[in-house]
């Protein structure tokens, strides 16, 4: 039942070329940037990642996709990530856009063993008629496209068909864990990590404050155990290493 590995090398070691992966975070809030560090130091390449977004200022996935380590990604939001559009526009890499909400239940979906869902979200777009690029030609071109979904009326509503997504692994970080692999996250940390969490086949978590089993209440569990495979503990430095993305102050 003890999840703890000693190592954030040793939680990666066996994510190999070629894998997909399921990243937690939001913004910079809650990325796996310890872990994420870790693959990046071990040369691992040609990943697949469903995250909400692919980082930004040169930290969490940022700094695989700029190594050139990531072939394809799921997501909702490619922001302020410049060297993200440059990729995808040049046809280095494959990008495919989905609603946030629909990336959100489709990795819950995945987790909870539901292989497809019906949504109104994209009904009418080419979210569902297909035809999204998914990779550019690196002239302005189309490569390749998005499919067209099923779409299907329920009570007089339109509904489109969406796939549970499923990784080789998932990569989270918890504000807290224990050693049995409950995870307790702070506030919108919680976005994507929990959903993350669930669709990798094998879990990773990094968290900040590693507990005994039984230090969290029960009810105070965001995400049961069950869930996790392997649970690594952050020094005070790691844990305490938060950018901020947009630094504002009032008067």
């Amino acid at each position: 039942m003890d999840k703890v590995v000693a190592t954030a090398a040793q939680a990666v070691a066996d994510v190999g070329d070629g894998s997909s992966l399921a990243v937690g975070g939001f913004g910079l809030s809650g990325v796996p940037n310890t872990l994420i560090k870790a693959l990046y130091e071990q040369g691992t390449g040609n990943l697949s990642v469903v995250s909400n977004n692919c980082g930004a200022m040169d930290s969490g996935l940022a700094v695989l996709l700029t190594a050139g380590r990531i072939a394809r990604v799921t997501g909702s939001y490619i922001g302020a990530n410049k060297e993200f559009a440059r990729q995808y526009l040049a046809g280095e890499i494959e990008v495919e856009m989905i609603p946030q909400g629909t990336l959100a239940e489709r990795l819950r979906s995945g987790g909870a063993g539901i292989p497809a869902f019906y949504t109104p979200a994209g009904v009418g777009t080419q979210v569902a008629d297909g035809g999204l690029p998914w990779r550019y030609d690196g002239e302005g071109g189309v490569a390749k496209a998005s499919p067209p979904k099923e779409v299907r009326e329920f009570d007089g509503v339109e509904y489109v068909l969406e796939r549970g997504i499923r990784t080789d692994f998932a990569l989270v970080r918890a504000a807290k864990g224990d050693r049995h692999g409950n995870l307790v996250f702070n506030k919108s940390t919680r976005n994507f990590n929990p959903l993350a969490a669930q669709a990798g086949r094998v879990t990773i978590a990094e968290v900040e404050e590693l507990v005994e089993p039984a230090e969290i209440e029960p009810d105070a569990v965001h995400l049961p155990g069950i869930f996790v495979q392997r649970v690594i503990a952050l020094t005070p430095e790691q844990a305490a290493d938060k950018g901020i993305e947009k630094r504002t102050v009032s008067e």
